[in-house]
């Protein structure tokens, strides 16, 4: 069954930077394209980030192009998400999401419609 957790959530200043990480222990990640989605209170969930399954295609949502870089680590299992020059607007619930339509993915897409296996979600907030 695949289960994905996110980490590394937390209160930052603005300007700030933040690593979140989307880790499996049920799986391995190597080849799964992995999302990453935000939502705050209030909002609409809205895609940020995805990375595909192999050849290490990726996508960012403009709100968030320039500032946040998604990557693999797959020494450690995981997918980060380095978010840099973090603003207020960035304070949400973040979530990493993946499928098993995903697995050895060449492709990417925010916001794609497709994920079924999400993670808990990890609380980032951005305030001075």
């Amino acid at each position: 069954q695949l289960q994905v957790v996110e980490s590394g959530g937390g209160l930052v200043h603005p300007g700030g930077s933040l690593t979140l990480s989307c880790a499996a222990s049920t799986f391995s990640l190597d080849y799964y394209g992995i999302g990453w989605f935000r939502q705050a209170t209030g909002k609409k969930r809205e895609g940020i980030s995805c990375i595909s399954g192999r050849d290490g295609v990726t996508a960012y949502a403009d709100s968030v192009k320039g500032r946040f870089t998604i990557s693999r680590d797959n020494g450690k299992n995981a997918v980060h998400l380095q978010m840099n020059d973090l603003e207020p607007e960035d304070t949400a619930v973040y979530y990493c999401a993946t499928s098993s339509t995903m697995y050895v993915s060449s492709w990417c897409v925010v916001d794609y419609p497709g994920y079924d296996v999400w993670g808990q979600g990890t609380e980032v907030t951005v305030s001075s």
